[in-house]
């Protein structure tokens, strides 16, 4: 039994070394994305509500206020989407530990049979 906690141990470490891993490089490069896209936006935004305005005629902060709008329905249906996607973690050691809970059952039954 000692071996088998030992095993299920050292098999959750190295899943986390790796979960952990994956989770910096995507943070970093979540990190960058965010940085370049909102600058990129923000000043193509602001130029083309400037020449929105001055096409249309409408004055500018009902159009800036309209593209906010925009924006916070896109956003919403974007982190939506996102957290939808999201794995579960640990699939081996999950799978592992239900291996072991059904040998346990076994063992338990086969030493009640018996008795």
């Amino acid at each position: 039994m000692l071996a088998l906690i030992s095993s299920r141990a050292s098999l959750i470490g190295l899943e986390s070394k790796d979960a952990a891993k994956d989770a910096a490089r995507r943070a970093i490069l979540l990190v960058a994305l965010v940085f370049c896209v909102f600058f990129a936006w923000a000043l193509l935004l602001a130029g083309g509500i400037a020449c929105l305005a001055r096409i249309s005629g409408w004055p500018w902060p009902g159009i800036a206020i309209a593209c906010a709008i925009l924006h916070l329905v896109a956003a919403a249906a974007l982190a939506r989407f996102a957290c939808s996607r999201i794995p579960r973690a640990f699939p081996i050691t999950r799978a592992e530990f239900q291996k072991d809970r059904e040998w346990i059952e076994t063992l338990q039954l086969t030493k009640n049979a018996k008795d």
